[in-house]
């Protein structure tokens, strides 16, 4: 059966009047508008709803900037489980770059209505088609004639599916930019027809329950995760909704950017779709970069640059535009001495070299083994952890040379070479041929490739990636062909290739009837070297020119010895106990030589303390967040936790915990096995975890027990706070711990934080819940266009202002409340449960006021200043929030 749909210059048919209606604004949010920089042209922004015709409504943020006139658009697509406004900074940077930029929420997302269909052709898919008729109609937008404007599309992940799809569907879409996206779905969930159930668990829990899904999907789901087999039925319905359903019919210009770090959505994804977009006739460029879904760089700024050259070339026209190579790979090469930050420089070909080029064979010993799938599965071997991923994943671990899998004994099978003679460098997907029997009829196998270090002890796993296999008709034994997962990875002189063939994987469905499984070599691994890609040479650094040879040596010797040089500065004594010391601290946007995100801010943090971060959006607390947990370097100042400078990957970032924008869990896990399986990636010592006392804080009970994903909002968000405070840091950063949280929630939640300061640790919290950081904060730091405008205890700040409490002895009736707000001097009289809030106005005073209380006979008890934190906060910013 035929499951492609015609491709489309328009909506199909059936949905004209659809198609038709989505060109209705329902309803307007007005423009927003942002000035950049004196430089920088102004960016507009208009917000509109739009009806697809089906009772669905698609949230919709239109940017341009610029002198008037018409410019090619680009329709940018968002990641699963977001929305429009998370790439609403790409969209900006683009308008500033002379194009028209529309920006969805998709079904089910952000504001967006409707169910959610993995870009469904009949769904999301037509979608686009009705927002490239709406841009077609839009006078800032080019034509290249009627009702066909110049587009191009771009995204991550889903948003990345569906600028491929959008390309295979409809004929107006001009270029397209994909990045750590799929190209068959069905082979990314079920590969080789084993179910990736955490992937799978990952996508309905962020998707907000598979209530949220079209019903077909949803029962698709549970039906494949109860059995633990995807079903024919199952395939059909992912193949349907993946480029790969319409790889034909993509023909144009197609920047493809897969992550190296990515158990999701690996390489081989990219690869398929180059070769079926390049057989079409388009050029395409492939761009393996270091991050991925599974942690690592995501190398943002550089991607962002290169989708935008691209677009350059092909929606503006511009011959001049460097598109980059036709292949390009980021490779890690040691760490840096300054900041412990992992180097990255690119490797590049003329010519894509696909996942087989310049293969060499190593040969591998082993005798033929025996080794069993347990009953149930358990315990299952562990190699990537979706869900706990980040920027910190164990993928980001594995290529620093640090090795974080495990596999059981008695439940695999291993092969290994002879030491390599000299480097080698894999690129792409090696290739072992081996023979299975089981006691069973099936046998799924997990084939991975390490790398052994000398002592045989030390083994990596390149990017913890593995390859499933499932091989039906075992019992009476089968040569298999197994293609390990594409990666690029440098085998050091001196080093083994280990093949290891496992029963079992955490991250995947594993046959829970008990078995035996036999496996033999019949080949040796072939494995893919692609000659022709050569690496960027890396500048040397300043100090090799002066350095004495000794001391190079020396780094030398560190280096391979795997420790790190820093150059930090000496710790203050005097600040010893200080958890936190900022002084002129700056942050300056990428690109931009005086445009700040942070400038010149200091401010000090003292034992005791829980301070509520504060300001409007682009107020650089979020980008103050990232500086102090050491993630991003400052351009000036410095950041001192108890007396130690802060930089990435400085010893006393052990001090201090973090809970930025949730965390993720694996909801088949208990909340206690995600912990502690989450603390043994650490490396650290189990007792140093100090679980017991976190989870008393937390305050989870007998909810530890239980599955993560019969988890309520809030209980996830306790749970993800228990995290940050496994250790006990003696400073607890949170970013916006109560989004999501209903009032009892956040009641809870306050006084987490409550407790874990009055054991004498230290607790910053940013929110933008006013009320809420005026009752648990004891101390405020609030800021705007990246300056500090105020500090100190809350009281201070809200101090005295232009609001007094009245208190009576009698709750005041609301014809007395009338005849007060109707005084001179007075602005406004609000009845409370003490009395009256009573607003003076310009020329208002407390002893006018007073006298006439009393004279309208007033029962007053007191009179004193009031002011609400939201009171001070607003005048403290001038309304600009």
């Amino acid at each position: 059966m035929d499951l492609r749909l015609p491709r489309l210059r328009r909506p199909r048919p059936r949905r004209a009047l659809a198609a038709a209606a989505a060109v209705v604004v329902l309803a307007g949010a007005g423009t927003w508008t942002a000035v950049a920089s004196d430089d920088a042209p102004e960016v507009r922004r208009a917000d509109r709803v739009m009806a697809t015709g089906e009772g669905v409504r698609i949230d919709t943020s239109f940017f341009t900037a610029g002198p008037e006139g018409r410019r090619p658009a680009v329709l940018l697509g968002h990641g699963f489980g977001g929305s429009k406004e998370d790439v609403r900074a790409q969209a900006e940077d683009l308008a500033r770059d002379g194009y028209a930029v529309l920006t969805w929420s998709a079904r089910g997302f952000g504001r967006s209505t409707g169910k959610i269909g993995l870009n469904d052709p009949e769904g999301e898919v037509a979608d686009v088609s009705r927002l490239v008729d709406w841009l077609a109609a839009r006078p800032e937008v080019r034509l290249d004639k009627d009702g066909d404007p110049r587009v191009g599309m771009a995204g991550n992940s889903y948003g990345g599916a569906i600028a491929l799809l959008g390309a295979g569907y409809d004929d107006r879409i001009d270029a397209v930019a994909p990045a750590i996206t799929y190209f068959d779905l069905a082979e990314a969930l079920f590969p080789d027809g084993v179910f990736k159930k955490l992937w799978a668990g990952a996508f309905v829990t962020s998707g907000g329950g598979c209530a949220r899904f079209e019903p077909e999907l949803c029962a698709m789901y549970e039906r494949v995760a109860e059995s633990g087999v995807p079903d024919a039925r199952a395939r059909a319905l992912l193949e349907a909704r993946s480029p790969a359903a319409v790889a034909d019919r993509i023909d144009v210009p197609t920047l493809l950017m897969q992550g190296q770090t990515d158990s999701l959505f690996p390489l081989g994804q990219a690869d398929a779709a180059a070769r079926a977009i390049r057989a079409n006739g388009a050029p395409v460029g492939v761009d393996w970069l270091a991050g991925g879904h599974d942690g690592g760089d995501p190398e943002t700024g550089r991607l962002h640059e290169r989708v935008r050259a691209w677009f350059d070339r092909y929606l503006k026209g511009d011959e001049s535009a460097d598109t980059g190579p036709a292949f390009r790979v980021t490779r890690t090469g040691g760490v840096d001495s300054t900041d412990g930050r992992a180097q990255l420089r690119g490797a590049s070909a003329d010519a894509y070299p696909g996942l087989h080029s310049g293969t060499r064979t190593v040969e591998l010993t082993g005798r033929e083994q025996r080794f069993a799938n347990p009953a149930g599965a358990n315990p299952p071997a562990v190699s990537a952890l979706p869900g706990i991923g980040g920027s910190g994943g164990l993928s980001q671990l594995s290529s620093l040379g640090i090795g974080v899998s495990l596999d059981f004994p008695g439940q695999h099978a291993r092969f290994e070479s002879a030491p390599v003679t000299r480097d080698l460098r894999v690129t792409g997907s090696p290739a072992v041929t081996v023979r299975v029997r089981s006691t069973s009829d099936d046998a799924v196998l997990f084939a991975k490739v390490y790398d052994v270090g000398p002592d045989g002890r030390q083994q990596v796993l390149p990017s913890q990636l593995v390859t499933p296999v499932r091989v039906e008709g075992a019992r009476a034994g089968k040569d298999v062909e197994l293609t390990l997962p594409a990666v690029d990875h440098e085998v050091r002189e001196g080093h083994r290739l280990r093949l290891v063939l496992a029963s079992t994987d955490l991250a995947y469905a594993s046959p829970a009837a008990p078995a035996t499984y036999t496996v033999s070599l019949k080949s040796g691994l072939t494995v893919p070297t692609a000659p022709g890609v050569t690496t960027a040479a890396a500048p040397l650094p300043a100090w090799v020119v002066w350095l004495p040879v000794a001391g190079a040596v020396t780094a030398l010797a560190l280096l391979l010895t795997g420790r790190r040089r820093t150059a930090a500065p000496a710790p203050d004594p005097d600040l010893a106990d200080v958890p936190l010391q900022i002084t002129g601290l700056s942050k300056r946007y990428a690109r931009s030589a005086d445009r700040y995100a942070v400038r010149d801010l200091s401010f000090r943090v003292d034992k005791g303390q829980v301070l509520g971060l504060l300001g409007p959006n682009g107020a650089g607390k979020t980008t103050t967040l990232r500086m102090l947990m050491g993630l991003i370097k400052p351009d000036d100042g410095e950041i001192r936790v108890f007396g130690h400078a802060v930089r990435p990957g400085a010893p006393v970032l052990s001090r201090v915990g973090a809970f930025v924008e949730g965390a993720g869990f694996l909801p088949h896990l208990s909340g206690r096995e995600n912990l502690e399986l989450y603390w043994a990636a650490t490396g650290r010592p189990p007792e140093d975890a100090h679980l017991d006392e976190a989870l008393e804080i937390a305050g989870l009970g007998d909810a530890l027990a239980r599955a993560v994903r019969t988890y309520s909002q809030g209980m996830r968000q306790r749970l993800a706070i228990a995290q940050a405070m496994l250790g006990l840091p003696d400073l607890l950063i949170l970013d916006e711990p109560t989004n999501g949280l209903d009032p009892p929630q956040i009641r809870e939640m306050r006084e987490v934080m409550i407790r874990y300061a009055a054991a004498g640790r230290t607790v910053i919290v940013s929110s933008h819940l006013l009320a809420e950081v005026e009752q648990s904060c004891t101390h405020l730091v609030v800021m705007d266009r990246g300056r500090l405008v105020q500090a100190g205890p809350v009281h201070d700040i809200i101090g005295s202002g232009d609001t007094l409490l009245v208190g009576t002895v009698t709750p005041v009736e609301e014809p007395l409340a009338e005849k007060v707000a109707a005084l001179p001097g007075v602005e406004s009289a609000v009845r409370t449960d003490e009395g009256l809030l009573v607003r003076l106005g310009a020329d208002g005073t407390a002893p006018r006021l007073i006298a006439e209380l009393v004279r309208l006979e007033v029962p007053v008890t007191s009179v004193g200043p009031h002011r609400r934190l939201e009171d001070a906060f607003l005048t403290l910013i001038g309304g600009s929030a």
